[in-house]
């Protein structure tokens, strides 16, 4: 029935109302902190691009991850940064390279901190592509088959040092099945693979590349991630992961692909994961050094409406700090 009779700010004049009849919850609980690893030993590097990010060693690792697990934050990510890169990305399949170390490290000292681990060769290769490349008519591409069995031996690294859920995020087609089958074989099949299922080739990346100390040398990477104009393809990179084992699928970034969030959850009804990117997390910081936005507020908001468009979890460099925000 239409006004006057219907008034719908009757619900929104009191602070009570309006958290009773609130349609979206999010909480500490459904929040991912990505974390990046470095070597050596005291370290905490910033990260310029972004603002209140760090590299850490693992020493400091830990230390932080505990402070994230006090917050109230389930589960972090990692992401390594080597000292060794090379072509054949050699240090991302080694069993005592710095992201199992970590692993070992955090699940000796936080035993009930859900650790995932990102499985790409972008940060361990020198020229900072997600594969292998191969010459093909004169120019140099990823060649998908070729990188496979370096995918699937970096997430047995990660699994056999204790990761509990492994992240492949390389777009590479068949991944999630080279995965699955390592992980079987080697008697790992409770480790659950989370997989960057509709991982768009974004612009909101930049900050990670400073990050992670991984942009490309040659190239782009348009060419395995996904196109942004492309909506119905996401629903094919999901069905694929998923009929290949994926147990959680990621769509990322989150901002800019709320309508896929959506589309992935009324669609196939499973664990939905999100990813608020570098990039989202440097614009809301940029603007609110400006002083043209209520920085909590965005955190907030652009969190509840990851939320409201389906995702389960969410990866967010502002896990943490939201978790103190609303405790």
């Amino acid at each position: 029935m239409a006004f006057p009779i219907t008034r719908l700010r009757r619900l929104r004049d009191t602070a009570v109302l309006r958290e009773m009849v609130a349609e979206t919850t999010l909480e500490a609980k459904d929040l991912v902190q990505p974390l990046f690893v470095r070597e050596g030993r005291g370290e905490r590097r910033a990260i310029s691009s972004m603002p209140g990010q760090f590299q850490w060693s693992v020493d400091t690792l830990v230390e932080r991850a505990g402070e994230v697990a006090a917050a109230g934050v389930p589960a972090v990510i990692l992401f390594g940064i080597p000292d060794r890169k090379d072509a054949g990305a050699t240090s991302a399949v080694d069993p005592d390279g710095l992201i199992p170390r970590a692993v070992r490290a955090l699940k000796k000292a936080l035993p009930d901190l859900a650790v995932i681990t990102d499985v790409c060769l972008c940060e361990y290769t020198d020229h900072g592509h997600c594969g292998v490349p191969v010459e093909r008519g004169g120019r140099r591409v990823i060649d998908n088959d070729q990188t496979l069995p370096l995918l699937a031996a970096m997430a047995l690294a990660h699994a056999r040092a204790g990761a509990d859920v492994v992240a492949p995020s390389d777009m590479m087609d068949g991944r999630v099945g080279a995965i699955r089958q390592a992980l079987d074989a080697a008697s790992l099949s409770h480790v659950p693979l989370m997989s960057y299922a509709a991982k768009f080739a974004s612009s909101f990346y930049g900050p990670f590349r400073e990050a992670a100390e991984s942009p490309p040398q040659f190239g782009d990477r348009r060419g395995y991630q996904m196109d942004y104009r492309n909506g119905n393809e996401a629903l094919r990179e999901v069905e694929n992961d998923l009929q290949e084992g994926a147990d959680i699928v990621m769509v990322k970034p989150a901002l800019a692909y709320l309508d896929v969030i959506w589309r992935v959850k009324q669609r196939f009804g499973v664990p939905v994961a999100a990813y608020q990117v570098s990039g989202e997390y440097a614009m809301i910081e940029a603007a609110a050094r400006a002083g043209w936005i209520d920085r909590g507020a965005a955190i907030r908001e652009t969190l509840t409406s990851i939320r409201r468009a389906g995702a389960d979890i969410i990866l967010t460099y502002y896990a943490a700090e939201f978790a103190r925000l609303t405790s």
